[in-house]
């Protein structure tokens, strides 16, 4: 499995929404709204990094409000 931290950054007022939307994804383990630089941290795990990657750009980005995202794959040694 891979797991990853997606942080988000939403239009004002959209914290909510963006982060409503992302805990009803099955792949998601936890989402949090943090203040600072992003707006939601949303930690997934998926089966490969192809699929962190298809997640990212064919429905994390396409969730209304949502304007950028930096998806942080974990590294494990």
């Amino acid at each position: 499995m891979v797991r990853a931290y997606v942080l988000v950054q939403t239009q004002i007022g959209k914290i909510p929404q963006v982060a409503a939307a992302l805990r009803e994804m099955p792949v998601t383990v936890q989402c949090d709204d943090v203040t600072g630089p992003y707006d939601v941290v949303v930690q997934v795990e998926v089966p490969t990094i192809e699929d962190l990657g298809r997640l990212v750009a064919e429905q994390v980005q396409h969730i209304e409000g949502i304007t950028r995202t930096v998806t942080c794959p974990v590294v494990t040694y």
